[in-house]
């Protein structure tokens, strides 16, 4: 195991190199304050690289979701600079490359079926009826719902809409996966089979993900790298890298590494808090 918390200090050089050479996304002092005087974050450095499994850990209202939301160019940064694989173009523009992603709650169509809304993105790309019907059909299979594809979303499980949901994202092959809290909401073990099946499609399709969760344990399972957020404002404290190449599974969950590397980051999270405390 490479448990570094000093990740954050040895990623911090940025490139200004363009297309395939360059990472996935890079944020420059990024920070947000809302019109209300909110400040929602702090100066931000992060960079991705092309096939990270990063995760944004942190307590609630530290802006997770805001640093995701930036990264996916939904929001634009009060302060700083991002760039994506080595341009400042949003991915939201069109011609850019895909960015998909996956909100807390599936947010499927009651009204139509589970092909239907996975094939959303295609048809408002004005994708061929039969290119469309591939693409849905293949991550349909890939994702274990090829025999559900007629279902209405309330027939489904609540992992079952995840999956949904995950397919949707997929359809497109976008390189960047961004996911916010998306097992949240689920048991514990239908949580824990997700996190099996993430980890399968993230190496299947070498896609880079940015992953958004409460739970230490999942962070400390799914990633290989993991961002610790500090609150008000939110600011990244600490950063702790894990061995891509390290098997995942049960074993990984019971191991004294695992353990031992969920307390550290209990620590840099409690640490976190109460630096919170002291400032207020």
């Amino acid at each position: 195991m490479d448990a570094r918390p000093d990740a954050r200090r040895q990623g911090a050089a940025l490139t200004d190199a363009g297309d395939d050479a360059a990472p996935v996304v890079e944020a420059r002092g990024v920070a947000k304050t809302f019109r209300d005087g909110t400040a929602a974050l702090a100066p931000v450095d992060l960079v991705v690289r092309p096939g990270e499994f990063v995760t944004l850990l942190g307590p609630s209202g530290c802006g997770k979701t805001t640093l995701l939301n930036m990264i996916a160019g939904l929001v634009a940064p009060s302060a700083g600079l991002m760039r994506w694989w080595g341009t400042a173009v949003a991915p939201t523009q069109v011609g850019q490359r895909r960015v998909g992603y996956v909100f807390q709650s599936p947010t499927l169509m009651p009204w139509t079926s589970v092909e239907r809304n996975v094939r959303l993105p295609l048809d408002l790309e004005h994708r061929s009826s039969r290119e469309a019907a591939r693409a849905t059909a293949d991550v349909l299979a890939l994702v274990g719902l090829d025999r559900f594809a007629r279902h209405l979303p309330r027939e489904l499980s609540g992992g079952m809409q995840m999956r949904a949901s995950i397919a949707r994202a997929l359809v497109t092959e976008p390189p960047l996966l961004l996911m916010d809290e998306p097992f949240g909401a689920l048991d514990e073990f239908t949580r824990q089979r997700l996190d099996d099946e993430l980890l399968a499609l993230w190496r299947l399709k070498a896609t880079t993900i940015v992953f958004v969760t409460h739970s230490i344990a999942e962070a400390v399972y799914l990633s290989t790298r993991i961002v610790v957020v500090g609150a008000r404002p939110g600011r990244i404290v600490d950063e702790f890298g894990i061995d891509p190449e390290r098997p995942r599974g049960s074993d990984w969950r019971a191991s004294p590494a695992f353990g031992e590397l969920s307390r550290r980051i209990t620590a840099s999270v409690d640490a976190a808090g109460l630096a919170t405390l002291d400032e207020r």
